[in-house]
């Protein structure tokens, strides 16, 4: 087998080698004029370093004095011709080297979204395919015959009328009976998304929150308890007491807080005994008050005796 062919018998891409060469690495001025005129005046640093890209193909790299560009690097890659003596400019960039400040990687906005970050004015679009919602009704037929609008008018309908007429469900479909008991939506929730939130909500109000771990009792037996309807009726619920930290969210039956009804009832105060009039007794008044209480009142027999003086 030849070197310088594949085991499939093809030939072998030449390798670069990795001597630069030498009139390429001899043209630092060259590149540096082409580094200077690319940037702003005085950005462009000391020489670094030369690396070979390919043969007669040599890149030379500056430093880069720019605020924020902090160990980036302007790189200017230089090149000639086979049997050439002139040495050209290929391209003048700058790059980010080894010990670089660089930007955090870009996720995308579907990615970055988190939990409260809507704001007013805001709109969350949702994919067409999102796995967390389905159609919310199906059996939609194709007008019949002998419809109000034929399939010929409906041609010449303007895009108003042609919505409308789309939009007024056929009588005795399951768009119909939808749309009079008021559930004609375009899409549900799906059971995955039906799960992703169950599992959203147990993780944030659910039995293994400290909160639920040091709780007297569960939101099972709190009377502030407000159970779902459907299926979420059987493990969650809204909690209704404003000083619970849960209030207006939903929990989960096995959550719990300090907060519960029947946690710590408050005693009734006690009521004081009505007062009780004893009508039975005779109650004993002294007419004349005694004589070491301090009043200034005459006896009765002083007052006879001025009376007979």
């Amino acid at each position: 087998m030849s070197a310088a062919t594949t085991r499939s018998g093809t030939p072998r891409a030449p390798r670069a080698t990795r001597t630069p060469d030498r009139l390429c690495a001899e043209a630092v001025e060259l590149a540096r004029e082409a580094a200077e005129e690319a940037a702003a005046p005085g950005i462009v640093g000391a020489h670094v370093e030369v690396v070979a890209e390919g043969d007669r193909v040599v890149t030379h790299f500056f430093e880069c004095k720019e605020p924020g560009y902090r160990g980036w690097r302007w790189a200017v890659t230089v090149a000639r011709a086979s049997r050439a003596k002139n040495v050209t400019l290929d391209e003048t960039v700058l790059l980010p080297g080894p010990d670089s400040l660089l930007a955090p990687e870009w996720v995308p906005w579907s990615e970055r979204l988190r939990p409260g970050d809507m704001g007013p004015g805001d709109l969350l679009p949702t994919e067409q395919d999102d796995p967390r919602l389905e159609p919310g009704y199906t059996g939609e037929e194709a007008p019949p015959p002998n419809s109000a609008v034929s399939e010929e008018l409906s041609d010449h309908l303007d895009a108003e009328d042609a919505e409308i007429v789309t939009r007024t469900p056929v009588r005795g479909t399951i768009a119909a009976v939808a749309e009079e008991l008021g559930m004609r939506r375009a899409r549900v929730l799906s059971r995955y998304g039906l799960h992703t939130a169950a599992d959203r909500w147990d993780e944030a109000f659910g039995a293994k929150t400290p909160m639920a771990q040091a709780a007297p009792a569960t939101c099972e037996s709190c009377a502030f308890l407000m159970p779902l309807a459907g299926s979420l009726k059987q493990a969650f619920g809204v909690c209704a007491n404003e000083f619970s930290p849960a209030d207006g969210r939903v929990v989960s039956l096995a959550y719990g807080c300090g907060g519960h009804s029947e946690a710590a009832v408050m005693p009734k105060p006690p009521r004081p005994a009505p007062p009780v009039h004893d009508s039975t007794a005779v109650d004993a008044f002294p007419l004349r008050p005694a004589r070491d209480s301090g009043s200034t009142t005459e006896p009765d027999e002083v007052l006879e005796d001025l009376g007979h003086s």
